[in-house]
C-alpha cells in the first residue's frame, strides 16, 4: 500500500540514519559470548549431513484442557494440545534432526493462562530430546502474561535453546529474536573451522504500529542492515584463508510472517498447496530484494498461513511454508497437520573427506498413521547454481530498480 507523498522524505531519512549508525557497529560478540557460542556449536555429522525440523504455528494453550480446532468429528474426543506434543515426539523419533526450528505462534496467548507454563509445555518435547533448538516469535506469542520481549528472553534461557534475544553488539534493532547461527563443517575435515551453512532468524513482528498502515508487521530497515552486515561478514570469513572458498556459503532464513513475494506463485510454479490468501504485511519492506542482493540465502521458511504448505522459487530463492503443525491452530478438517524437514548434504571429495554444501533438499511429513512423506524437492544444488546466475542478472537489476522506488515510499 503506497504511502502519502509527504511521508516519503521522513521514511528515507530514517532509513539513511539507521544505515549510518549501523556502519559504525561491530556485530561480533565479546569473548565470553564467543566461548558460549563454541560450546553450542552446530556442526555437520560425520556422514556429511545437517538436518533441520521446522515446526510452525503450534498455537499451544493450556495443554490437555485446550481443545483441537478444525479436525474431523471422529478426532474431536480427547483431542488437545497433547496431540501437538505427540506429533513433535513422533517427528523427532522419525527424522532425528540436528536442529529444531520453531517459526512463531509457539503459544496462542489468548488461550494460555500462564505464558511460562505454556512455553514450558510447548517446547517440552524439544527439551527432553536433548536436541539443540531455536525459535522466533509470531504474532500471537505475546498475548498472554509476558510481553514480546519477555517471551523471547524466557525462550533464550531454556534448556538446549540456541535462540538469542538480539545480535550481540547491536544496540538498536527492531523486534526480539534477530540472530544467526553458523553450522561448521565435519569435525576433522578441512572446513571444520568454517561455517559452511548459515542460518538467519528474524522477528517479522506482530501487527503494524503505524496508524496509516493496517495489518501485520514486517522486517524493518534496522533488521535488514544487520542481515546485510552479517551476510557480508560471513562471506568474507568463508572466502578468506585458511581454506578460503570461491563463493559464499549457502544460507537459510527463518521468520514467521510470509513476504509479499509469496503471492507471486500459482499451482504451475510451486510444490505443495495454496489453500488461503497470503497474509503478509500490507507494505513491502524490500527484505526479499535485500536477500537477493546478499546472494547467499537459498530459501526462506515461514508459517502464519496454516493451510498453505508450498515452496516456490523466485530469483534463486525458494519461499517455503511449513504448513500448520499445532492442533489448537486453525486448519482444515481432513487435511493432516504437517512439518517441514530440510536436509543439507556436503560434497564428498575425491581424496576423501568432506567439502562444501552440495545440495539442500526438503520434504514434509504428515501427522497420519505412517508419518507420510510428501513433496520432496531439491531447493538448491551447487552444480546448478552457476548456470542460473547469468540468467538472473537482468531480472535482478530490474527488480532492484523497482524495489528502491518502493523503498523510499514505505520504509518506516
Amino acid at each position: 500500500m503506497a504511502q502519502p507523498w509527504k511521508k516519503k522524505t521522513c521514511y528515507w531519512m530514517k532509513a539513511m540514519l539507521l544505515a549510518l549508525w549501523f556502519s559504525g557497529i561491530h556485530v561480533l560478540a565479546d569473548a565470553a559470548a564467543a566461548v558460549s557460542k563454541e560450546q553450542n556449536q552446530l556442526r555437520f555429522s560425520k556422514e556429511g549431513q545437517f538436518k533441520i525440523l521446522q515446526v510452525a504455528d503450534m498455537h499451544f494453550g493450556d495443554g490437555k484442557s485446550t481443545p483441537c480446532l478444525n479436525v474431523l468429528p471422529n478426532q474431536m474426543r480427547g483431542c488437545s494440545d497433547l496431540n501437538t506434543s505427540a506429533f513433535i515426539h513422533r517427528m523427532i523419533q522419525a527424522e532425528k534432526p540436528h536442529l529444531i526450528v520453531f517459526t512463531g505462534d509457539n503459544i496462542f496467548g489468548f488461550d494460555a493462562k500462564d505464558a511460562v507454563a505454556s512455553l514450558n509445555a510447548a517446547f517440552a518435547p524439544a527439551l527432553s530430546s536433548n536436541i539443540p533448538w531455536a525459535a522466533v516469535l509470531g504474532n500471537h506469542d505475546q498475548e498472554s502474561t509476558l510481553s514480546r520481549e519477555g517471551v523471547m528472553k524466557y525462550i533464550v534461557g531454556m534448556k538446549h535453546s540456541l535462540s538469542q534475544l538480539n545480535p550481540p553488539g547491536v544496540n538498536i534493532i527492531d523486534g526480539f529474536g534477530n540472530y544467526n547461527l553458523e553450522v561448521s563443517g565435519v569435525e576433522g575435515s578441512s572446513l571444520h573451522n568454517k561455517s559452511v551453512l548459515n542460518l538467519y532468524f528474524l522477528d517479522s513482528g506482530d501487527y503494524s504500529t503505524v496508524p496509516s498502515i493496517f495489518g501485520y508487521g514486517w522486517i524493518k530497515p534496522s533488521q535488514q542492515f544487520w542481515f546485510q552486515r552479517t551476510s557480508k561478514k560471513l562471506r568474507r570469513a568463508y572466502m578468506s584463508n585458511p581454506e578460503g572458498q570461491k563463493s559464499a556459503a549457502p544460507g537459510l532464513a527463518y521468520f514467521h510472517i510470509p513476504l509479499p513475494e509469496s503471492a507471486s506463485f500459482d499451482s504451475s510454479n510451486f510444490t505443495g498447496v495454496k489453500q488461503e490468501g497470503i497474509s503478509s504485511a500490507s507494505v513491502n519492506s524490500g527484505f526479499f530484494t535485500t536477500m537477493v542482493e546478499a546472494g547467499d540465502v537459498k530459501a526462506a521458511f515461514t508459517g502464519h498461513d496454516h493451510v498453505n504448505d508450498f515452496c516456490g522459487e523466485l530469483l534463486g530463492i525458494h519461499l517455503c511454508y511449513a504448513g500448520g503443525f499445532g492442533y489448537h491452530a486453525y486448519g482444515k478438517a481432513g487435511w493432516a497437520r504437517r512439518a517441514r524437514v530440510v536436509l543439507a548434504t556436503l560434497e564428498e571429495r575425491e581424496k576423501g573427506g568432506w567439502g562444501e554444501v552440495k545440495s539442500i533438499k526438503t520434504w514434509k511429513r504428515l501427522d497420519d498413521k505412517h508419518l507420510t512423506v510428501i513433496d520432496a524437492q531439491v531447493l538448491w544444488s551447487k552444480t546448478s547454481a552457476g548456470s542460473r546466475r547469468k540468467k538472473k542478472i537482468a531480472s535482478i537489476f530490474n527488480s532492484d530498480v523497482k524495489f528502491y522506488l518502493i523503498l523510499y515510499g514505505v520504509f518506516v
